[in-house]
């Protein structure tokens, strides 16, 4: 929660990052809030009351989950709403000729993009942004589990992740009225 706030304001596609991975720790603690207030929250060194507010956090995300039928799998309406925003701001810078250099980002990360969107048939369900994050996620993913990433797969995610940071910033400066387009 507080963790989430703070990268919220900082950098939207960090925020969904992070927010993919607490719906991924509730998952793995099978929705119990109460074993992750015994087990989990422990690790942050919050007091009492802190520690209260995020058990209560996560107890609303893991009733949001049950009621959207996302325990098992899949992402909350309130991320997925996010990707939607992203992928709509995308368009839109695309389309505009004052951002050339977003344009030039996203065609040098689009035959990543392409390779990504090929090697499954879910990624070509979901849009290019929500296939950037796919990737981003999973590469983290891998790297918490110590596996190794190949050069090839390492050079794809420098490109997309330049490509999202730049999009994650453009979404900042809108959000705060100052974005042209």
């Amino acid at each position: 929660m507080y963790i989430a706030e703070q990268l919220k304001r900082r950098s939207v596609a960090e925020y969904l990052l992070y927010m993919w991975q607490v719906e991924d720790t509730l998952r793995a603690y099978g929705l119990d809030v109460e074993r992750m207030a015994a087990e989990y929250v422990p690790q942050f060194g919050l007091d009492a009351e802190k520690s209260e507010a995020l058990k209560g956090w996560y107890e609303s995300l893991v009733e949001m989950m049950r009621e959207e039928g996302v325990t098992e799998r899949g992402h909350l309406q309130v991320n997925k709403n996010i990707i939607i925003l992203l992928s709509d701001l995308h368009r839109q810078l695309l389309k505009s000729s004052k951002h050339p250099f977003y344009s030039a980002f996203y065609y040098k990360a689009l035959p990543f993009i392409v390779e990504i969107r090929a090697k499954s048939t879910e990624s070509q369900e979901k849009g290019e942004i929500e296939n950037c994050f796919d990737a981003l996620y999973g590469v983290m993913l891998l790297r918490a589990q110590k596996k190794e990433v190949s050069v090839e797969t390492s050079v794809a995610m420098e490109n997309i992740a330049k490509f999202v940071r730049m999009l994650s910033e453009y979404y900042q400066k809108d959000k705060e009225g100052e974005l042209l387009l």
